[in-house]
């Protein structure tokens, strides 16, 4: 779906009792200087004050789904994915946020039709000790980058925006199988077909925080 604008993006928010940080996440997406998106807010069965917060935005590109089971992470991207409209993907978790040129800067390397991936850098903003670190301080490779990621993997979900044409299964993408693994597992496989491409500076924060330990088993969903 496109308009004048550029590509719908759909952005996927997995959420399960996320109201700590949920307003600035998705502040952080309403703030966006690229404007063609919709949020496919995927509710987990969450029971704290999560669903009171989304529905507080009255924006029609947010839109609201309650899980009709609470399930691990990646069957819950997987339910999420089908419910969205556009030709790009991208997500962001609760507790982390956006640069507000992310998508701007991003879509337009869709442009060149061999790409399947854009990514960025992105910040760790330790919460502790309220200070931020740069993720990768070396150049980040582009391009067909599957050996470079068997070496070293550097790629954040937060920052990954894709083709949803790309993608080899349009209903299942995740192994729902994996725990903690499946963006990994995804990436990497995309990267063994698909052209990649990124923007060098950070585009978005992770934030560090004592219940993500990788984090508990991304029990937040």
């Amino acid at each position: 779906m496109e308009s004048k604008i550029g590509p719908l993006v759909s952005i996927i928010v997995n959420c399960f009792n996320g109201e700590k940080y949920l307003r600035k996440a998705l502040d952080s997406i309403l703030n966006q200087t690229y404007k063609n998106w919709e949020i496919i807010f995927w509710d987990n069965q969450s029971t704290d004050q999560s669903s009171k917060i989304f529905k507080s935005y009255k924006d029609q590109r947010f839109k609201y789904f309650y899980a009709f089971e609470h399930t691990l992470l990646y069957k819950a991207r997987n339910e999420a994915i089908k419910k969205a409209d556009g030709e790009l993907l991208a997500f962001l978790d609760v507790d982390d946020w956006w640069e507000k040129d992310k998508l701007e800067l991003q879509v337009p390397l869709f442009n060149d039709l061999e790409v399947g991936l854009v990514y960025g850098n992105h910040y760790i903003f330790n919460e502790k000790t309220n200070t931020k670190k740069i993720f990768i301080k070396k150049k980040l490779p582009n391009g067909f980058i599957l050996n470079n990621l068997l070496k070293k993997y550097h790629i954040g979900i937060l920052t990954v925006v894709i083709r949803k044409s790309c993608l080899e299964s349009k209903v299942s993408p995740f192994n729902e199988k994996f725990h903690i693994i499946g963006d990994f597992d995804l990436i990497i496989k995309m990267s063994e077909k698909h052209k990649f491409d990124c923007v060098q500076k950070s585009i978005a924060s992770y934030r560090l925080h004592e219940k993500n330990e990788s984090l508990l088993q991304d029990s937040r969903y």
